[in-house]
């Protein structure tokens, strides 16, 4: 999950917010443990030393598990902050929450399906803050919505509930190109990397770990040349969205329309940037599919976004559905 920027407020305040926002319900562990941190008496001073972005509780924890630690209670947590600090700072400063949530794709189907319908051409996928580019393979997965028979052969298996009669499609769109840029775009089969995102699932959520493993291995699969007959491998630059997205829609195929999309990402711009980037969409004459928290409207304005837990899923500036933050569920408006 990728969450806003921290704002620089105290640690025991940020790490109550955590556990009461964000892992309550989400992640029992989580939560006892962002809950530890803000009574504890020694390390709320320790995280404190860190620069406010880099204090989240889910960034802090990760790299601790990363590290070795144990999926066990507190105190284990605590002594073992306490003990590796230095090693565990260093990889906090070294990386960032770039959780890449296949399980997103069964949300962002009926969007990516709604445009191949409209515009009856194979699509050019060109995600922002795509981390290790799992979004960009959409039509390498299978979906199962509201428990109905699969569609598609691929793997893993994407499980949605939805609400609201939204419009499933029945085939999955054809994909003619795959690319993406990022601050720091991630290889999904480096090891240290494939550990860093299992790192990032939160304890106690095993499907999301056996999807993320699932979309791993199709990505590798995909990148040896197994998967004979499909656009592929992602091309992902590194770069900022606002300066490069433009030459990626000019790259697309002529014969293939240019989706730009995006998941969790538009929270860690500013307004002044995010607005940037709406402007800059407009102005390219492709389609635009986002999934943050709230979505920005034809004026470029950034509306909705009252449920923390859920997501907007927008088109072109229309907002389409409320969804959940991994992808379980899609509540159509």
């Amino acid at each position: 999950m990728g969450t806003e920027a921290t704002p620089d407020v105290g640690v025991a305040e940020l790490y109550l917010e955590y556990a009461h926002r964000w892992f309550t319900g989400n992640s029992e562990l989580y939560r006892q443990w962002a809950e530890g941190v803000a009574e504890s008496a020694t390390l709320p001073e320790l995280i404190a030393g860190l620069p406010a972005p880099k204090r989240q509780p889910n960034l802090v924890f990760a790299a601790a598990r990363f590290h070795g630690c144990p999926d066990e209670p507190f105190g284990f947590l605590e002594r073992y902050l306490r003990t590796h600090w230095p090693a565990i700072r260093s990889i906090i400063m070294g990386h960032a929450t770039q959780t890449n949530e296949a399980g997103r794709c069964a949300t962002l189907l009926p969007a990516l399906a709604m445009v191949a319908a409209q515009e009856q051409r194979p699509l050019a996928l060109i995600e922002v803050g795509p981390s290790a580019g799992l979004c960009l393979l959409p039509d390498l997965y299978s979906y199962s919505y509201d428990g109905a028979p699969a569609l598609g052969t691929g793997s893993p298996l994407l499980r949605c509930s939805t609400t609201g009669n939204p419009p499933l499609p029945r085939a999955l769109p054809d994909i003619a190109w795959r690319a993406g840029v990022d601050l720091n775009p991630l290889d999904g089969t480096d090891p240290d990397t494939v550990a860093w995102l299992r790192a990032l699932v939160w304890p106690g959520q095993e499907e999301r770990l056996a999807q993320l493993d699932a979309a791993l291995a199709t990505l590798a699969a995909l990148k040896s040349g197994i998967l004979e007959g499909v656009a592929g491998p992602p091309l992902l630059l590194a770069g900022d969205l606002n300066e490069r997205v433009a030459d990626l829609v000019d790259a697309a195929p002529r014969h293939a329309v240019p989706v730009v999309m995006h998941s969790a990402v538009l929270a860690y711009l500013d307004e002044a940037r995010r607005s940037a980037f709406a402007q800059t969409i407009a102005s390219l004459g492709c389609r635009w599919i986002s999934n943050e928290s709230f979505f920005m409207d034809a004026s470029n304005q950034t509306r909705g976004g009252t449920d923390a837990n859920r997501f907007i899923l927008s088109l072109d500036g229309v907002p389409l559905a409320r969804t959940g933050q991994h992808g379980a569920q899609l509540d159509w408006l």
